[in-house]
Formats: structure tokens, C-alpha cells, sequence
């Protein structure tokens, strides 16, 4: 009896984990996975973010050519005591005009005095627009790798979906490889109850269960792992990231029979993402070349002001210096220009073009890596195909050995230990076929990242 209340309790602990978090959720598609992927994936939104935030550094360059207009009034009390002669006037450097006395007089004098003033770079000989093409090839580098981003996200999931496609077969497997031992155990009960077979085959029997179901265990583990992975991008509950095996049964004969026409005439994102680099440099190189020529300002200000000292050099009261009493106004034209800027320009284009030959030799690596992937992708799908072709033979012969076995233990020609060796290499070809097979979509999934065609992949699961 104790016996076989072992052997439901090994049976319901399969069950369970073969079916677990796949009886309350429908499974999902990989589309669908993938568009909740695009709305939901924490590290999708910060690149978006980041984007916007470069937009509006865009638009702040676009500033740079509004002119200045100040507009300042003070009003003071204090002496008027000054003499002749220039000097520089270093940070803040009180300072009063009028009649030259032979002494202090200390009187208090009022006065105020409101200014307007105007001044607008008219023209910089391109600086402007180099500013502006510069602001917006930064744009377009950040658009660039957000669309790299969305395209790395889309590639994690398509592999972590073709994983759980692969786990859920491989814990059939192991199920199966369980259902086989409890089926040999069952017969070396039987045996043993004869007198034909030691209890020593028994003890040998619930080993191999025992191993067989830490290895579902393990496999579960990794099921739950990579949906939790999934579960994390998506926006998701794990319990909701149930892989569709049934588009997986008729993924393999879609392959088969429609082989994926690639389109080598589609820009890899990572090659466009360094494309844009390399623009943004040289477009860095225009402003730095036009960034020391000259500069036009046209100036304008008007101004008034009044004292409480009036024109015959007498004091008057502090309420006179109050009310403006005198206007003036002045309008220029300027350009100005360090001749020192042309050493200056020199060494930094220097330093710029530098950089520039850097990124365009990222680009021509980027391009070198992703011609080798195609090649390298296009011999793994050939090689894959070859070995896919071959171990079914290795599955079916070592079924064939297995049963042989099998039958050749329970007549006692042969020990248990030959039969657990034919029950793992049949175990072992099934893993085989299933890794085989899997390899093989990874392959074709390999293939298309490369060539940058994911489209064709993903209608095979419609």
C-alpha cells in the first residue's frame, strides 16, 4: 500500500510542474507579447524620454538667434566728488560724472537714471545654422537609439519566447523519462515480489526517479525565471507568460516549406544608429569652423536721467534729482573679431576631425561585424539543417535499444543497470532533438537579426 501511495505522490508532483501556470491563462502570442513589450518595457520609456528631452534641446538652439533686450532703472543717494582720467571698471565699480570741485563736498546729491538697452547678433557668418544642423543631428542620434532599443528588446524577446517554447518541450521530456522509470520501477516491484529480482533494483529504481524529477525541477525553475524576465518588460504577471505551443507545431513545416526570403536592402538599426554618430561629429566640425569668424551686432539703447546738482554747478534739494530730466539715445553697428581665435580654430578643428575619423571608423567596424554575422548566421542555419536531419535517427534507434532492453530485463537476461543506460541515452537523444530543432529556429532568428528582415520570422507565428 505504502508503495503505492508513493507512486501517486511521484506522479501528482510531475503533473503539477508540467502544468504549472498554464491551467488559469490563455496562452500568449508572440505578437502579442511583443506589442505589450513595446508600450510597457521600463527601459523603452526612459530612451523615449530621452528623446523628447533632445527635441527640446532643439528648439532651445533655435533661441540663440532672438536679440537682447535689457531694461534696467536705479535711483541713488550719495556724494559727487570726481576727477579726471580713465580707468577700467573691474567688477563693480561705483562711479559719478559731473563738475570737477577743488574740494570734497559731501552734500547728499539724488539722482536716477533708466536705460533701455538693444543688441542683436545680426549675422555669424553661419555659426546659426551650423548650431541648429547640430541640434538636430543630435535628435536624430537619439532617435536612432531608441529605435536600436526597441530592436534589442524585440530580439530578447523573441529568443526568451523560442526559450520557453524549448523548456516546455524539454519538461515533456523529462516527464516522460519519469513516466518510463515509474513504469520500470512498477516491474521490478513486481519482480522482486517473486523472488525473481534483489530489493537492491528497487532502491536503484526510485534513484532514477528521484534524479529524473530534480531535473524537472530544475527545468521549471527556469521556465519561471525567464517569465518573470518577460513578465518584468511586458508589463506583465508571470502567471500571464504562457508561450503557444500549438504555433510551435506548425512553426517547424511553415519553416520547411517556406524558407524566410531575406532583404539585404534594409539598414541595420545599429548600423543607422552609428550612421548618425558619425553625422553628428562632422556636423560638430562645421560649428567649431564656424564658430570664430566674425560677428555683426547692431546695438541700440536710449536713456534718461536727472540730479539734484543743477547746471550752475549748485546743489539743489534731494527731490530735484527725482523725475527724469535728460534723454539721449544711440544706435550702432559692430562686428567683432579676436585674431587670436585663429590659432585657436586651428588646434580644436584639429582635435574635431580626429574625432570624426573615430566614428567613421566605428561605423566601417559596426558594418565589418554585421557582414560577418550574416556569414557566419548563414553557415549556422546550414549546419543546423544537417544536424536536425541526422538525429532523428539518433531518437528513433535509441527508443528501438530502450524497449529492448526494457524486455530483455523483465525475462532476467540482463541487470538494471543496462536498462537505466538505455533509458538515459533514449532520454538523452530526445533532449538531442529537441535542442536540434530549437537550434535550428535560433539559427533562421540569428539570420534575420542580422539582415535586419524580423518581420518574415515573426509571420510564421500568426
Amino acid at each position: 500500500m505504502f508503495q503505492k501511495l508513493v507512486l501517486m505522490g511521484h506522479v501528482l508532483l510531475c503533473c503539477s510542474l508540467f502544468s504549472y501556470g498554464q491551467e488559469s491563462h490563455v496562452p500568449i502570442k508572440l505578437n502579442q507579447l511583443l506589442s505589450s513589450v513595446t508600450q510597457h518595457a521600463p527601459s523603452l520609456r526612459t530612451d523615449y524620454v530621452r528623446t523628447k528631452v533632445q527635441q527640446a534641446r532643439a528648439a532651445e538652439a533655435k533661441n540663440n538667434r532672438l536679440p537682447s533686450l535689457q531694461l534696467s532703472y536705479q535711483a541713488d543717494v550719495g556724494s559727487n566728488n570726481n576727477v579726471p582720467g580713465p580707468y577700467f571698471g573691474f567688477g563693480l565699480v561705483p562711479t559719478n560724472n559731473g563738475g570737477i570741485r577743488p574740494n570734497n563736498n559731501y552734500q547728499a546729491v539724488s539722482s536716477n537714471l533708466g536705460i533701455a538697452a538693444f543688441q542683436w547678433e545680426v549675422y555669424n557668418f553661419g555659426q546659426f545654422n551650423a548650431q541648429d544642423q547640430l541640434a538636430q543631428a543630435e535628435v536624430t542620434v537619439e532617435n536612432r537609439r531608441f529605435e536600436q532599443s526597441k530592436y534589442d528588446l524585440q530580439s530578447f524577446t523573441i529568443y526568451s519566447y523560442l526559450q520557453l517554447l524549448k523548456l516546455h518541450d524539454l519538461i515533456g521530456i523529462q516527464s516522460r523519462s519519469i513516466a518510463r522509470n515509474q513504469e520500470i520501477r512498477q516491474s521490478i516491484f513486481a519482480l522482486v515480489k517473486s523472488g525473481i529480482r534483489a530489493g537492491v533494483d528497487t532502491s536503484m529504481a526510485d534513484a532514477e526517479i528521484s534524479r529524473s524529477q530534480l531535473g524537472l525541477i530544475e527545468l521549471d525553475n527556469q521556465q519561471q525565471q525567464l517569465r518573470i524576465q518577460l513578465a518584468t518588460v511586458a508589463g506583465m504577471s508571470p502567471a500571464q507568460i504562457v508561450a503557444d505551443t500549438t504555433a510551435e507545431k506548425i512553426l517547424f513545416e511553415q519553416v520547411k516549406n517556406a524558407p524566410i526570403e531575406l532583404d539585404g536592402g534594409r539598414q541595420h538599426p545599429m548600423i543607422a544608429y552609428y550612421n548618425a554618430l558619425f553625422d553628428k561629429t562632422k556636423m560638430e566640425e562645421k560649428l567649431v569652423a564656424n564658430s570664430y569668424r566674425p560677428k555683426l551686432f547692431l546695438s541700440g539703447a536710449v536713456w534718461g536721467r536727472a540730479s539734484s546738482v543743477h547746471s550752475d554747478n549748485s546743489y539743489g534739494s534731494l527731490a530735484d534729482g527725482f523725475g527724469l530730466q535728460r534723454g539721449n539715445y544711440l544706435v550702432g553697428l559692430g562686428i567683432n573679431y579676436n585674431l587670436f581665435d585663429l590659432r585657436r580654430k586651428k588646434v580644436k578643428l584639429n582635435t574635431q576631425r580626429l574625432r570624426v575619423d573615430e566614428a567613421g571608423q566605428k561605423l566601417q567596424e559596426q558594418q565589418a561585424n554585421i557582414a560577418m554575422n550574416i556569414a557566419q548566421s548563414a553557415t549556422e542555419v546550414a549546419t543546423a539543417e544537417r544536424r536536425l536531419k541526422e538525429i532523428p535517427r539518433q531518437t528513433k534507434a535509441a527508443n528501438a535499444a530502450y524497449r529492448q532492453k526494457f524486455s530483455l530485463y523483465k525475462n532476467g537476461l540482463i541487470d538494471i543497470v543496462e536498462v537505466n543506460v538505455a533509458q538515459n541515452m533514449l532520454n538523452q537523444a530526445e533532449r538531442d532533438y529537441i535542442t536540434a530543432k530549437y537550434n535550428y529556429y535560433l539559427a533562421l532568428f540569428h539570420q534575420v537579426v542580422a539582415q535586419n528582415n524580423v518581420d518574415g520570422f515573426l509571420q510564421l507565428f500568426n
